[in-house]
């Protein structure tokens, strides 16, 4: 999402960072090159006048001009002044450990409400029991779309919903249903529209009056841009929101709404939508997002991304295997698919420093492919790759719509990687490359 941004701004920390020494006029130049780099982000212009003038006051200070490491004081003021507009370290202050946890999403239509509901549903679904209601009566299959979404998941759904005719004695019902079946967790989806009217306004405050309501979400579609602002004031006036959900984060849009809008509207940010997916969703933690815009990665969040789909036991399986040299394709299809729970190689490569750009543009596709000749062998040829002759490679070929060429680079590349493990089990220490997410630290055959 950050692309274009984390590029201008890695052009003027490179520049400066070649000066051997900072000087006040330097360190402004800096600085407007940094003001035109969001500028044409699309930030909100009175959000990047306060940032610039935080900037500006930090860095031409006597401690920045006089360290032996300015080039790298000024990213971390930049990087500290990104966190502090997006919202201060550790803003998401959503409390999980209450007994109870009921959610209203609120906002346009086609801004992304339901499958957020799911979505949120699914994140939380270990320590909730969550009923997922609609309320959504005017949009055709919207209510249909939800129950669908709910099933994957794995959450209950409000069936009942399906044959009431207004919001509100739905979530009359669902409330008392809730109640009466053990839930501890409402997520009820409100109906949008393509502007904001009186009537939608009206039923949105009755619905937030029936049920205790714990978050009160505005989702809100980052290629928007600026407009989100607005809007989102015009329904806090109407109902006291608690904060927002961005979706379509993986996007190509500048970003600079999602920069702009806590400040702007004084509502955190606590979830971004980063796919199309319904494991896509993010908690927003204004420190790492900046990290990325700087293109210094996000560990934390793959780390917590890699936990959330990589059992332990696993791990340890896999470690043995290794240590005794017996991982073979069966293990390595595993891994593929606990790759691709973690979502797409383009945004696992963005969470890691120093790739940025292009360089995290990494094809899905292939992941797909290496999976599809895997499926086309027999176990005993994934367990023996060394009986793969040239009739069984075209068998194999064929049957996973791939070609000679495809099959061969794949089993070579990956009898390379079979060698180096050998030198992994060989020495102990070099296990500890072997990452805590269960995926070797080495480079895969694609």
């Amino acid at each position: 999402m950050f692309d274009q941004l984390t590029k201008r701004l890695a052009d003027v920390f490179t520049l400066m960072g070649k000066k051997g020494k900072l000087s006040e006029e330097n360190i402004q130049d800096g600085i407007r090159q940094v003001k035109l780099a969001l500028l044409e982000a699309d930030v909100n212009f009175k959000v990047v006048k306060s940032f610039i003038s935080r900037v500006e006051k930090i860095a031409l200070g006597e401690k920045v001009l006089k360290s032996i490491t300015p080039a790298q004081q000024f990213i971390k003021i930049v990087h500290d002044q990104l966190v502090e507009t997006m919202g201060g370290e550790g803003s998401v202050d959503l409390d999980f450990r209450k007994s109870r946890l009921n959610i209203l999403l609120c906002g346009l239509q086609g801004s992304g409400k339901t499958t957020t509901a799911a979505k949120i549903a699914l994140k939380f679904k270990k320590d909730f029991r969550f009923l997922l209601v609609s309320t959504d009566v005017y949009r055709p299959a919207a209510i249909q779309q939800l129950q669908v979404l709910a099933k994957e998941a794995g959450v209950a759904f409000f069936d009942e919903a399906l044959n009431i005719r207004k919001p509100l004695d739905i979530v009359k019902k669902a409330k008392k249903y809730a109640e009466k079946n053990g839930y501890n967790g409402i997520i009820v989806d409100t109906a949008g529209r393509l502007e904001i009217d009186s009537e939608l306004m009206k039923e949105l405050l009755q619905i937030s009056k029936v049920i205790d309501f714990n978050e009160v979400l505005f989702v809100a579609d980052s290629t928007a841009g600026q407009a989100i602002a607005e809007t989102v004031q015009g329904f806090h006036n109407s109902v006291e929101l608690t904060g927002l959900v961005i979706t379509k984060f993986d996007s190509d849009t500048r970003g600079g709404a999602a920069l702009s809008v806590r400040e702007v509207t004084g509502k955190p940010v606590k979830f971004t939508g980063t796919g199309e997916k319904i494991e896509d969703l993010e908690l927003f933690y204004p420190e790492r997002v900046a990290s990325r815009i700087l293109g210094q990665g996000d560990i934390l969040s793959l780390v917590e991304n890699a936990q959330e789909h990589i059992d332990e036991e696993d791990v340890k399986k896999l470690e043995k295997k290794i240590k005794k040299n017996k991982f073979d394709l069966e293990d390595f299809r595993d891994q593929i698919r606990k790759i691709k729970k973690m979502g797409s190689l383009s945004k696992i490569m963005e969470m890691l420093p120093g790739i940025k750009g292009k360089q995290a543009n990494v094809d899905d596709k292939e992941l797909i492919r290496i999976e599809a000749i895997i499926n086309s062998m027999t176990p005993f040829e994934r367990s023996n790759t060394n009986i793969l002759n040239g009739s069984r490679r075209k068998r194999i070929a064929t049957g996973s719509g791939t070609t000679v060429f495809d099959v061969n680079r794949m089993v070579n590349k990956f009898i390379d990687m079979k060698k180096m493990m050998k030198k992994f089990s060989k020495n102990p220490k070099l296990l500890e490359n072997i990452g805590n997410q269960g995926i070797p630290n080495i480079r895969m055959p694609y």
